[in-house]
């Protein structure tokens, strides 16, 4: 809005009574922005409470792996033994080369 201004245009609405080419349109127009700021900046903190207090509970976020402890060290033992390719091993499990790896890299 401050750019606006600076190369002089104006907002005007035609539904509401919002004027910014005021003082008093300025004004309003500042202060729905504050509140839509304050009202986003609320919305975080909860959300951040909230996942907060998932973990407490032993909750933890994102996709479930399609590989569980058991495949992971199968797969290890695979790779290590150069038995199978890569590819032959992500055939084998459905999933990806780059799950392979990953669950290669990734500690038991």
């Amino acid at each position: 809005m401050t750019l606006l201004q600076s190369r002089g245009v104006g907002f005007k609405s035609l539904t509401e009574n919002m004027d910014t080419t005021t003082p008093g349109g300025v004004l309003i127009f500042n202060m729905f922005a504050a509140m839509a700021q304050f009202e986003r900046d609320l919305i975080r903190e909860r959300t951040n409470a909230g996942l907060q207090a998932a973990r407490v509970r032993g909750h933890k976020g994102g996709r479930p792996s399609k590989l569980d402890d058991r495949e992971r060290a199968r797969i290890r033992e695979l790779y290590q033994s150069r038995a199978l390719t890569v590819q032959e091993i992500a055939d084998k499990y459905h999933v990806s080369r780059m799950t392979i790896y990953k669950s290669i890299k990734t500690p038991l």
